[in-house]
C-alpha cells in the first residue's frame, strides 16, 4: 500500500469529519452568538478553522492528484474521480464558501447571510463524504491486492 494512498486517506477523512461537523454544529450555532460580538466571533472562526483545515486539505488536494499520475492495482477511475471530487472542493471553498464567509464578515450575521452559509456549506460536505467513500474504496483495492 503507497504511502501517497494513505496520507490520501488520512487527510480526506479527517476533513469528511471535520465537514460534518462544521455543518451540522458549528455553522447553525453562528445564529446564537450576538450580533455585538459576532464580528470578533467570525473573525476568531476564520482564523482558527484556517489552523485546523489547511494542511490537511493541503495533504489531501496534493495525495489525490499525485494518486492520478500513479494510481494503486487497478484504481485510475477511482483515483481520477478522487482528484476531480478533491478540485471540487477547493472550488466550492475558494468560489463559494471564502467569499461568503468575506461577506458575512462585511454584513454581519442577519438570517440571511447564515441560512445561504449553511446552504452553500451542504454541497462542499457531500463532496467530502463522496471522496471519503473513494479513498475507501482504494484502501480497499490495496488491500486486497496485498
Amino acid at each position: 500500500m503507497s504511502a501517497v494512498l494513505l496520507v490520501c486517506a488520512a487527510s480526506t477523512l479527517f476533513m469528511v469529519g471535520v465537514a460534518w461537523f462544521v455543518q451540522v454544529v458549528h455553522y447553525p450555532l453562528f445564529r446564537m452568538v450576538g450580533e455585538e460580538r459576532f464580528a470578533a466571533f467570525h473573525d476568531a472562526h476564520s482564523r482558527r478553522t484556517g489552523y485546523v483545515v489547511a494542511l490537511p486539505m493541503l495533504l489531501e488536494l496534493l495525495s489525490s492528484l499525485a494518486l492520478v499520475i500513479e494510481p494503486p492495482g487497478d484504481s485510475t477511475w477511482l483515483a481520477v474521480a478522487g482528484a476531480l471530487l478533491a478540485v471540487a472542493i477547493w472550488a466550492s471553498t475558494l468560489g463559494l464558501l471564502a467569499p461568503h464567509h468575506g461577506r458575512i464578515g462585511r454584513e454581519g450575521p442577519s438570517a440571511g447571510n447564515l441560512t445561504r452559509l449553511v446552504e452553500l456549506s451542504w454541497p462542499r460536505t457531500l463532496l467530502w463524504s463522496a471522496h471519503g467513500v473513494v479513498v475507501v474504496a482504494m484502501l480497499a483495492l490495496a488491500m486486497a491486492d496485498q
